[in-house]
């Protein structure tokens, strides 16, 4: 499991699987307003999008995954 953080577009995105696996990801789905889910062709959850991520998540995670 690893968490990427991109300051410019202020989201981050948890990957389950990492490395990923080139297109391994066959459906994403919005489950909420700003949280987006990456299934594979079998319907395993891959990964999560945060959007806005730093009014959603702490800025420790945040800060961890800006220097991983």
């Amino acid at each position: 499991m690893k968490l990427e953080y991109d300051k410019e577009a202020d989201a981050a995105y948890l990957y389950l699987e990492h490395p990923p696996k080139d297109g391994t990801v066959k459906k994403t789905v919005e489950f909420q307003k700003d949280i987006i889910l990456d299934f594979s062709h079998d319907g395993k959850l891959l990964g999560v999008e945060v959007l806005n991520a730093s009014k959603h998540l702490s800025k420790q995670a945040i800060l961890d995954a800006e220097r991983a």
